[in-house]
Order: structure tokens, then C-alpha cells, then sequence
């Protein structure tokens, strides 16, 4: 049964319910991916690219001189079907806090509001703290937690993306000259959180260094050792009872609480056209319409039910650079 009480009445209570503090979906309300509403079926991203076109001036051109190309192609939107469906008995309140039992016919709109609202809050907060984690790490499949692929998973699938490695010499054998070869980098600790953000900066395109909405994304762990690493800098970090700027070299740090350890992305991301991370939902306010109803008509159970639709995706592979550590 979807309400579990536990709690036994002994007295006066809180008139409201108390419920757990929630980052929700950080990716969608911190303003890093772009949304992209009333996609039903499919919503096509097109993207143009040109080749260099600057050459030597010639007094009469013709069509052999012609330099440089458009290229057009496009990526893709295709909202997957999602459902939350969870039962309960109002009933199940006659045992609760006694300002909470129902008066007259224990049916749930009798419920005192408070008990409704809670509920319902609680419900849609899940759902939106469920929803950031499948937008970053989601993985479509037949799983019936995995609807779509998140914004990691199509960068781990794309060829385009730039992937930091760590250069490893391999000594020569019998006098063979030393070699090196590229493999996945370390974990973030303390000792090379700066080397790895040094690295990411760096394999990011030039034209990109200036744009204003370039930002690093790290797990929260992650950003907390380069805080404590800046701190620990004489006379350049903050005291302890500050936090350091999230920034690197002038490019804003975003950490979020689903984003996994040892992972950094750098890309241009925001809620407008430019942004290289895309969602794609049918309505911008699915994961707030709730129904509520009895299961049947002879039930006394009752229901919440939502239906929603989303899918993410990336649009420039080749604008975007990742660390990755992680042992999968």
C-alpha cells in the first residue's frame, strides 16, 4: 500500500506535515539545458556547419575557385512515455494523527487539505528529483526505470565529443625507444583536481573560451575537494568559513547533486538556441498535473496519476569535453 504509517498519536501534533528537502531537477531549474515543449512524437535539431572559405583574391572567379562547403544535418527529439502511478487507502488515516482522521464518508476529498497538499507536494517533488537524475544519467531500455537517454549517455555515445586521456610512457624493451599511449584518466582527489580541470580547459575549442554561458559541470563532491584545494592555497583562497568562487579560470563551475564523481563536462549550456544540451517534453508542466480518483467505483482505494513524456539530446559533439574516470 503506497501509505505506511508508523507513527502512533500521543498527544498534540504539528498541524502540517513535514516532508525531506530535495535538490529537484537542478539540470532543468538552473537554467542548463534547453527545453523544448509540446514535442508529442519527434522534434528535429537541425544543424549547419561550413568548411574554411577565405582564399587568394582572383580578378574573375568561376566555379572551379569555389571554396568551402555547408554541410546541414540533423539530431533528434523523441519523447519517451512516462507514468507515476501510486495507490492508497484514505482509510489508512483513521489510525493517523487525530487532527488528520476524515469527518463523515472517508473519502479523499474529506481529507483535511493539508493532508492532500502534502501529499501531492511530496509526490511532485519526487518525480521533478527523479526526472534531473534521468536527464543527466537516464538510459533508454526495457527496464522499467530506464526511459530515455540522458545528456552522459549521449556524450559517451557520440565520436564527436573531446575525451581528456592521460598520456602514459611505456618504457622500451632491449633498447626500443619509449613509447606512450592514452588511457582513461584518474579519479578526482585532492592531488590532481586542478591537472584535471587544466586539462579540460584546455581541449576546449578557442571560439568557445569567450562564450558567456560555457560552463564546467562536476558532481558536488568533486566541487567540494577543489573548494577545499583553493582554500588551502596561501593567500588566494577563502578562510574556512567561505566558499571559494565557483569558477576556473573565469569559467563557471556547476555542480550538481546527480552528477557522478569523477566525471567533468565542459559545454555551452543554457536555456535558449545555443545551448548544446537539449530536453524535449510534450508539456512544460506535465510533471505538475496530477490525477486523483478512486481506483473503481465499488473501491474504496484511490489514485495519483501522472503522464508525461521526455527525451534529451546533445547538438555539437565536437563543442564538448569530458574527463571521465569512472570504472564502468
Amino acid at each position: 500500500m503506497a501509505v505506511n504509517i508508523t507513527s502512533a498519536y500521543a498527544g498534540e501534533v504539528l498541524e502540517q506535515l513535514l516532508v525531506k528537502a530535495s535538490t529537484g531537477n537542478q539540470f532543468v531549474s538552473g537554467g542548463h539545458i534547453r527545453v523544448q515543449p509540446n514535442v508529442s512524437k519527434k522534434f528535429s535539431i537541425p544543424r549547419l556547419r561550413s568548411g574554411s572559405m577565405l582564399q587568394k583574391r582572383k580578378e574573375d572567379p568561376v566555379k572551379t575557385d569555389s571554396k568551402g562547403d555547408f554541410t546541414i544535418d540533423e539530431v533528434y527529439l523523441e519523447p519517451q512515455d512516462i507514468m507515476a502511478f501510486t495507490v492508497f487507502n484514505p482509510r489508512s488515516f483513521e489510525q493517523f494523527w487525530r487532527p488528520f482522521q476524515p469527518q463523515g464518508n472517508l473519502v479523499f476529498h474529506e481529507l483535511p487539505s493539508n493532508v492532500q497538499n502534502a501529499m501531492l507536494a511530496e509526490m511532485a517533488k519526487v518525480i521533478d528529483f527523479e526526472l534531473g537524475y534521468q536527464f543527466i544519467n537516464g538510459v533508454a531500455g526495457a527496464g522499467d526505470d530506464q526511459f530515455f537517454n540522458g545528456i552522459l549517455t549521449r556524450i559517451a555515445a557520440s565520436s564527436d565529443v573531446v575525451e581528456v586521456m592521460k598520456t602514459v610512457v611505456v618504457p622500451g624493451q632491449n633498447g626500443d625507444p619509449d613509447t606512450t599511449t592514452q588511457e582513461q584518466p584518474d579519479a578526482i582527489t585532492s592531488a590532481n583536481i586542478l591537472p584535471a580541470l587544466k586539462s579540460v580547459k584546455d581541449a576546449i575549442p578557442d571560439y568557445l573560451r569567450g562564450n558567456p554561458n560555457l560552463k564546467i559541470f562536476m558532481s558536488q563532491e568533486d566541487a567540494d575537494i577543489y573548494d577545499d584545494v583553493l582554500t588551502a592555497q596561501p593567500y588566494k583562497g577563502e578562510n574556512y568559513t567561505d566558499s571559494n568562487p565557483e569558477r576556473y579560470k573565469g569559467i563557471t563551475i556547476v555542480p550538481l547533486a546527480q552528477w557522478p564523481k569523477d566525471v567533468i563536462v565542459a559545454a555551452v549550456a543554457s536555456t535558449d538556441l545555443s545551448s548544446n544540451f537539449w530536453a524535449g517534453v510534450s508539456l512544460v508542466d506535465d510533471a505538475d498535473t496530477i490525477q486523483i480518483d478512486k481506483l473503481s467505483n465499488p473501491s474504496e482505494l484511490y489514485f495519483f496519476k501522472m503522464l508525461m513524456k521526455a527525451d534529451t539530446n546533445i547538438v555539437f559533439g565536437e563543442d564538448i569535453v569530458i574527463y571521465d574516470a569512472r570504472i564502468i
